[in-house]
């Protein structure tokens, strides 16, 4: 468990571009039988999430089609409710940062740790609004 004051400002990277937190495995699972696209984040201390994974979502999210709810949990803190995100992302391995899209409750889009380390901001932006274009 990190202490709420480090991941208060990582947190607030996501929430301040307007994702909603999950806290609950409760508000997963409401933010999960919503209909439309959901898109769900799982956000991390690690400096990929820092240096490419958040500022590739926000950016993503000035595309002109976009996921009906967006959402996130934060991986070592908010772990009931990233545990159970990580049971609607299967048969994906736990990761974490990672990104996974649903369409009515089932993932059709899913994009892992190693798919963002080693990548730019651009790419995992590139990478979620080809997602956003054919499921959206």
């Amino acid at each position: 468990m990190y202490p709420p004051e480090l991941v208060a400002p990582m947190k607030a990277d996501l929430t301040e571009a307007g994702m909603t937190e999950l806290l609950s495995p409760e508000a997963v699972d409401a933010a999960l039988n919503e209909s439309g696209t959901t898109l769900v984040v799982i956000n991390s201390v690690c400096g990929c999430a820092a240096g490419a994974m958040r500022p590739g979502v926000k950016l993503a999210l000035q595309h002109s089609k976009l996921p009906n709810h967006l959402t996130t949990a934060f991986a070592g803190v908010d772990r009931e409710a990233v545990d159970r995100a990580r049971k609607f992302m299967l048969p994906y391995p736990p990761s974490s940062p990672s990104i996974g899209l649903f369409k009515d409750g089932r993932l059709v889009h899913m994009i892992e740790r190693h798919h963002i380390e080693g990548r730019t901001a651009e790419m995992i932006a590139e990478n979620l609004q080809m997602a956003f274009d054919e499921y959206c």
